[in-house]
Order: C-alpha cells, then sequence, then structure tokens
C-alpha cells in the first residue's frame, strides 16, 4: 500500500496524530515546530495553535478542549482562544521532554519522556489522572512512544523505540495499574525504529517505522507482520485512523533530522499522509472518559 501526501504542512518533527470523532478532525503536533495543529479533511483547514514551548502530543477532551504535553508541563489547551492552562508538571530535569502519549480507555493520560542529550534510560512513563493525580509507571525508558490498548481492555501495547520492540502488559482497567511486560514484536535495527502505534478494529496493531518510510501492521498475538504502507518521506512519526468510519488511516511525518541531500530526495518530508488500509480503526479515548 501506497500512502498520499494531503497536507504540505512541512512539519519539522510532526507527531502525536489522533482523530477526534467528535469534531472530525486530526490533531497532531509539531514538536519543533512548537505547535499544535488541527486539521480538517474535509476543506483542506490546517489551523496552528502556537505553544512556545515543545509539544510531544496531543488528547482530546470533552469540553472542547484538548490536553497537551508540553516541556513546561501538561496543560489544557482553549481550542477556541489558545489559551493554555498548567496541570501538572512533573519533570524536573531541563533536558528532558515529553514525547507520545494516549488516554486509555478509562481516560487517563499516559505520557513518557525523551532526553534531548540522547541519554539511554533517563525518561519516565507517566499516568495522569482525571483526578490531578500524577503516577510513575515505569521508569529507565529511553525513547518513550507508542501506546494502545487492547480490544477486551486488558491489555496495554508500549513502545520504547531504543529496545527494538513492542511491549505487551496486563493492564487493569480499574486501576490503571500494569504488570507482567514481555516482547510481542520485534523490529530490526535495520528496518528502522518503531514509533507511534495505533489499533485496529480487528486488534492488530499499526506501528510507524523511523527511518525506513512505512507503517507496518502486526498481529499482537502472534507478532506475524500482516501489512506495509510505503511513505515517501523516511521519517515516519505516528498514526491514527480517522474520517468517515475511521477508515483512512493518517500518518505524520518529520523533516527534521534529514541532511539536503535526503529532503531533495524526499520533498514530501515533513507532510501529513493518508491511505485507506481496508481495515477500520477503533475511536479514541478522551481525558476523563469512564
Amino acid at each position: 500500500m501506497q500512502a498520499e501526501s494531503i497536507l504540505p504542512a512541512q512539519a519539522k518533527l510532526g507527531e502525536g496524530a489522533l482523530w477526534n470523532p467528535e469534531t472530525a478532525r486530526l490533531y497532531w503536533v509539531d514538536i519543533e515546530g512548537r505547535a499544535l495543529h488541527v486539521f480538517d479533511p474535509a476543506t483542506g483547514e490546517d489551523r496552528r495553535y502556537p505553544t512556545g514551548k515543545r509539544i510531544g502530543t496531543v488528547v482530546p477532551m470533552h469540553n472542547g478542549h484538548a490536553l497537551v504535553a508540553l516541556q513546561s508541563g501538561l496543560h489544557e489547551i482553549d481550542l477556541d482562544t489558545g489559551q493554555l492552562t498548567r496541570l501538572a508538571d512533573p519533570i524536573t530535569d531541563e533536558h528532558l521532554r515529553f514525547n507520545d502519549g494516549k488516554c486509555d480507555p478509562a481516560g487517563r493520560f499516559w505520557v513518557g519522556t525523551f532526553d534531548l542529550q540522547g541519554r539511554a534510560h533517563a525518561g519516565t512513563l507517566y499516568r495522569f489522572d482525571p483526578d490531578g493525580s500524577t503516577h510513575v509507571m515505569l521508569r529507565h525508558v529511553t525513547n518513550s512512544n507508542g501506546l494502545a490498548w487492547s480490544l477486551d481492555q486488558r491489555t496495554m501495547y508500549y513502545i520504547d523505540t531504543a529496545t527494538q520492540a513492542v511491549q505487551a502488559f496486563d493492564y487493569d482497567h480499574a486501576t490503571g495499574a500494569i504488570a507482567n511486560p514481555r516482547v510481542i514484536v520485534r523490529i530490526p535495527e535495520t528496518v528502522g525504529g518503531p514509533d507511534g502505534m495505533t489499533l485496529d478494529a480487528e486488534g492488530n496493531l499499526w506501528v510507524a517505522i523511523w527511518g525506513a518510510g512505512r507503517v507496518q501492521c502486526y498481529d499482537p498475538e502472534t507478532g506475524a507482520l500482516l501489512h506495509v504502507v510505503q511513505v515517501p518521506a523516511p521519517h515516519t512519526s505516528s498514526c491514527a485512523f480517522g474520517g468517515p468510519e475511521l477508515k483512512t488511516l493518517y500518518i505524520t511525518t518529520a523533516r527534521g533530522g534529514l541532511s539536503p541531500e535526503q529532503q531533495a530526495q524526499f520533498p514530501l518530508s515533513g507532510n501529513v499522509f493518508a491511505v485507506e488500509p481496508g481495515v477500520a480503526g477503533v475511536p479514541a479515548c478522551f481525558f476523563g472518559d469512564r
């Protein structure tokens, strides 16, 4: 399958793709561009919200606002005015920033960190609950990335890019606890690094492979590679199902980190792409869901 460019964003570091089914908009972020984007595929309008600080990811809220993870903490953003309200800030090291994150089926926000100096095992995976409490869920993470939860709400899938693997954890929907980590998918370093991830309606995982220009679909039960989507931009970073009946897979990419020669070879890098892979996704979880 081949993805097509649908938004000429030319983002430095596009990430955090997520479809809001209530508004029929694609949320995504440009981490190094320091902005949240809200894209309407029906009209082609892409509204940009400057955040002032690096922004790792975004999740929707039912009040029309969104929750964003900035280098300066977790903030609620009013999508009418762009006003930011800080809710929490667990990061105490200036060299760390938030990276990818998602809400679990109970509406808790899971988000991890990444070290800007490239230190291994310096990151943490946090869980921010609707009651305002923050919990450390995993320590010694290098590059916290993709998250997803199984259809039966009993398993959490997680990617620390440096491990070259997708892990599964037993997940307790009632408490948000995780346990029993195990590797279910391994990605050879020669292929690229696993980055963002989403789940389809059949329970399979779609993983953006950084450095490979592709999104790969895996069976979480067997680890088998089922499908490959080719993207004409090597730094594929995140993916999310959206559009009518959630049948379109949206893919973010990055322009930063490419040499001038690579930028010339892959001029669409940094754009948002889309493909219809023949399977639907599942609706995104909102912050505060129960």
